[in-house]
């Protein structure tokens, strides 16, 4: 859809929503099993509160995976006019989710030998600010790089507004912050920022000699059978698909292609589904893609790091992951949310427990508070859903096949 279409009212409006959306991703009612659970019932009478409320997101999906149990739910609509229930297999962007998709191509090449996590910009990319050189990997990616967040920046801002569509080459998106140092000594402090993995998707590019969507196709979509999954430049979202929408207007209005994936590339740039992204992060954070070693230092984590907008319980920082300690136990996972739309992914260490939770609304705690308290409860929910006891604990990829549309 065409920015002239759209329906917000002022450029301010405008440029609030994007600065949120900036910032933080540059972060079915079927149900397919265990219909009676009481878990499941308290879950989904928190989904249909949700929609319900005013200013909330008009639909959402969960997706709850134990095993070979996989129970899928819904609330609301995926889109205002047709009035359908949102689809695992309906594309949606993942904003700041995709930074584990770094996360993960940038490890896959430390297990290869590639890549290693103490490796510095300076070896990698030596074009990028000297001020920036020694800062490693391992900073880039658990965030503590001290690299200014280039979507915090005017500039930033006031290009995109004004080429909405035509975004810049990554290496330009660098070009925002470009003349200024790290804001504390790389390693010492917690800052997430969008610009660590920019960085990390050109390293990932300069280590294995190819673009980076080459490289997760080859390291991470292909080896996780994930088939619906993309990282587009413009603003095109395969068909089917869910709109997000803006939901502070009344009515919503779509804004689920108001700017060019591109604007937040490695960042918050990747299109997916449920279905996939429930592959994802199965394989991701159940080590499918990594060594022992590796995997090891990237559950290496640190207390008051949290992801963006924050997930369930206790949030700390590892490497491209963070880990969430729940009342019904512990997740790994990341969150994220742009312009129409809000992502929350989690599994457990081995990955055979898993949630995703997408809604078609950018909801955040700067934006609506008490909206987002609900949220959170919800993820909260979902989290246990996965983790309660006495259930199937083989392998999702087997007699579920049919679901998840895999060969």
């Amino acid at each position: 859809m065409r920015v002239e279409t759209m329906h917000i009212r002022s450029r301010s409006a405008v440029k609030f929503l994007v600065v949120l959306a900036a910032a933080a991703c540059l972060t079915f009612g079927m149900n397919l099993a265990s219909a009676g659970d009481e878990d499941e019932g308290a879950l989904q009478r928190a989904l249909e509160r949700f929609v319900s409320g005013e200013g909330s997101a008009p639909g959402i999906i969960v997706v709850v995976a134990r095993g070979k149990s996989i129970d899928v739910h819904t609330a609301g609509y995926a889109n205002l006019e047709s009035k359908r229930a949102i689809h695992i297999h309906d594309h949606m962007r993942l904003a700041s989710v995709a930074k584990a998709f770094s996360g993960a191509a940038a490890l896959s090449l430390v297990t290869s030998g590639q890549l290693s996590l103490d490796d510095s910009i300076r070896q990698w990319l030596p074009e990028l600010p000297q001020t920036w050189w020694p800062v490693t990997l391992a900073q880039l990616l658990n965030h503590t790089s001290g690299i200014l967040d280039f979507s915090r920046e005017d500039a930033f801002l006031n290009a995109l507004f004004a080429s909405l569509q035509v975004p810049p080459s990554p290496r330009e998106l660098l070009a925002f912050i470009a003349g200024k140092p790290p804001s504390f000594d790389p390693g010492t402090q917690y800052r997430y920022s969008n610009s660590d993995n920019i960085i990390v998707g050109l390293m990932v590019e300069a280590a294995a000699n190819q673009p980076y969507e080459e490289v997760l196709k080859d390291r991470v979509y292909h080896p996780l059978n994930m088939k619906r999954t993309s990282l587009p430049n413009d603003s095109d979202i395969p068909r089917p698909y869910v709109p997000g929408y803006e939901v502070k207007e009344n009515p919503p209005s779509d804004v689920s292609k108001f700017f060019a994936a591109g604007w937040t590339w490695a960042s918050g740039g990747i299109v997916s589904t449920p279905a996939d992204t429930i592959l994802f992060v199965r394989g991701y954070v159940g080590g499918a893609l990594l060594d022992q070693k590796t995997r090891a230092a990237q559950f290496q984590f640190q207390q008051g790091g949290k992801s963006e907008p924050p997930g369930p319980g206790v949030n700390s920082a590892g490497l491209a992951l963070f880990r969430y300690e729940t009342t019904c136990g512990t997740v790994y996972g990341h969150t994220g949310n742009t312009a129409g739309y809000t992502q929350f992914i989690a599994a457990t260490a081995d990955g055979r427990r898993s949630v995703v939770v997408s809604i078609n609304g950018q909801i955040t705690p700067e934006r609506d508070e008490t909206r987002f308290a609900e949220l959170r409860r919800i993820y909260e929910l979902a989290v246990c859903a996965a983790l309660r006891r006495g259930e199937n604990n083989g392998d999702i990829l087997g007699e579920k096949k049919d679901i998840l549309n895999l060969p």
